[in-house]
């Protein structure tokens, strides 16, 4: 099993991995559901840990609809990434009728041949969870996971589509499914059970207060990690 948490900063990144956390979701603005972080920062993380960093490649906060030139500028920031050493970036674009923007990702895996795709939780907001799924599927190699609460607010609410989804996934041996959104330790050993995936993205829930302002809570990721490792 495996533990996907956010990050900001290289010293939150670095306390992660000493935690035994197995890979990093790097962004800023979190208050904003996480944008692209600074060339800066990207920089430091990369040179700081060992395990995986993904990186999130966002614009703003209103949507998910961009417009070529926000595009430009997202592929433009995947290019620093590939440069500063990085190969997983956290990516996601609809069109306007709510289907996977795949001309998008097709441009993103022109750019590098071998990066890692999370694709995020824009897929939430497509209209149907099981087409957006199969539209990814032809792009397994590079888009290895989704990130998703299976359309809902969180994944309590929306665990019914996840276990589908992880279905689908195991079927099609396309991207997995990674649980995220209002996962922790008090309700992840139910819904685990219950879905069955085999990783899972955890934010706040982590951190000491239950807040990014503080960083992590050891006990939690243990008790987490226990949870996992003995279904």
């Amino acid at each position: 099993m495996l533990i996907e948490v956010i990050v900001q900063t290289k010293e939150e990144a670095v306390e992660a991995e000493k935690l035994g956390v197995d890979r990093l979701e790097l962004v800023s603005a979190i208050s904003e559901g996480g944008l692209t972080p600074s060339y800066g920062t990207i920089k430091q993380v990369l040179r700081s840990v060992s395990i995986p960093v993904q990186i999130m490649i966002r614009t703003h906060s209103y949507h998910f609809e961009y417009t070529k030139s926000e595009l430009e500028t997202m592929y433009e920031d995947i290019r620093n990434v590939i440069e500063l050493g990085g190969k997983g970036i956290v990516f996601g674009a609809l069109h306007q009728d709510k289907s996977i923007n795949i001309e998008a990702i097709q441009h993103i895996i022109g750019i590098y041949e071998q990066i890692d795709i999370t694709f995020h939780r824009a897929f939430d907001e497509a209209l149907s969870q099981k087409e957006a799924y199969h539209s990814l599927i032809p792009f397994k190699k590079n888009v290895r996971r989704v990130l998703t609460s299976g359309g809902k607010e969180n994944c309590e609410e929306g665990k019914a589509t996840l276990k589908k989804l992880v279905h689908l996934s195991q079927e099609y041996g396309g991207p997995s499914i990674m649980p995220g959104a209002g996962l922790s330790s008090v309700n992840l050993k139910h819904i685990h059970e219950f879905v069955g995936a085999e990783q899972y993205h955890f934010g706040k829930a982590v951190r000491r207060g239950q807040s990014f302002a503080n960083g992590f809570d050891r006990t939690v990721i243990e008790k987490i990690r226990n949870q996992l490792t003995n279904k």
